[in-house]
């Protein structure tokens, strides 16, 4: 049995079905039950339950194998890490395979801070454990989309700094592949896309898609910043956003790495292919 936290999310979403194509027993753990069985109706068993509430989480570890952890970007990565480790400890538990993010070495980073705090207490369970770092996914030009569909400007806050996006689907199959097997115990992956774009290569491959052209500007990572404190975001997450757009546009995410081919046996996807997959939303 396969326990998935953040079942609903990019790479949850793309995860389950590719347990279920194993024939994975899965077991979700949701807050949100009606929005699980939406997705995958019967296919999988849901537990109800949050990061927070320790009672939940024993609860759904019972009879559980492997965990993917999967926690919401914030400052509350580190604690929820924590407390599903804590409730691992407890259990019978003998894998876990952690989403963390690209770069959680770099501990004078914030938010690699919160990944990696996380990461230590999942190694500190003493359980077989696998570290997935992912570079920044194709799927986060979706936050173009409207301003696409509307003719405004696209604004671009990193310059001409290259990232190795990746394939959230990329993703999804190495910690399937994790979870299924005991071939990568004790590993942390760096998985990125085959190439370093920045986000203007991006707006142009989006364009020559679309066969019609769009517009970009640059505007300073400030301004980023300045539109998420209006929209009510707590200054933690700011600060981290902020360092990590630098980190950015300073071209310190662009180097690729060889790790989705070698568990995969085949090269990342590149943006491209995402991009014709999922077309529709910028029309």
């Amino acid at each position: 049995m396969i326990l998935v936290a953040g079942a609903t999310g990019t790479i949850g979403r793309a995860l389950v079905p590719q347990l279920l194509a194993v024939r994975a027993d899965v077991r979700v753990f949701t807050r949100d039950p009606a929005r699980t069985r939406a997705l995958w109706g019967s296919d999988v068993e849901v537990a109800c339950g949050d990061l927070t509430d320790a009672p939940s989480l024993g609860r759904a570890l019972e009879g559980v194998d492997r965990v993917f952890l999967l926690t919401a970007p914030g400052p509350t990565v580190a604690e929820h890490d924590r407390a599903m480790a804590a409730a691992v400890m407890s259990s019978r538990v003998e894998q876990i395979v952690k989403l963390s993010a690209y770069g959680a070495e770099q501990k004078e980073l914030i938010a690699s801070g919160w990944h990696r705090a996380g990461e230590e207490a999942v190694i500190a369970t003493g359980r077989r454990f696998t570290l997935l770092r992912p570079a920044g996914f194709h799927s986060n030009v979706l936050a173009w989309a409207a301003s696409v569909r509307a003719g405004a400007p696209i604004e671009i806050s990193t310059g001409t700094g290259k990232h190795a996006v990746v394939d959230p689907r990329d993703v999804a199959a190495v910690a399937a592949q994790a979870l299924t097997s005991n071939h990568h115990d004790g590993r942390a992956y760096t998985l990125t896309g085959p190439v370093g774009l920045d986000a203007h290569e991006q707006v142009a491959i989006l364009a020559e898609a679309l066969g019609r052209p769009i517009a970009a500007e640059d505007v300073p990572v400030e301004h980023a910043a300045a539109k998420m404190r209006a929209a009510g975001a707590p200054e933690a997450f700011v600060a981290a956003v902020v360092e990590g757009l630098t980190f950015l546009r300073d071209g310190c995410a662009a180097t690729p790495t060889d790790d989705v081919a070698a568990v995969l046996g085949r090269p990342p996807r590149p943006f491209a292919a995402w991009l014709r997959d999922h077309l529709d939303a910028f029309r």
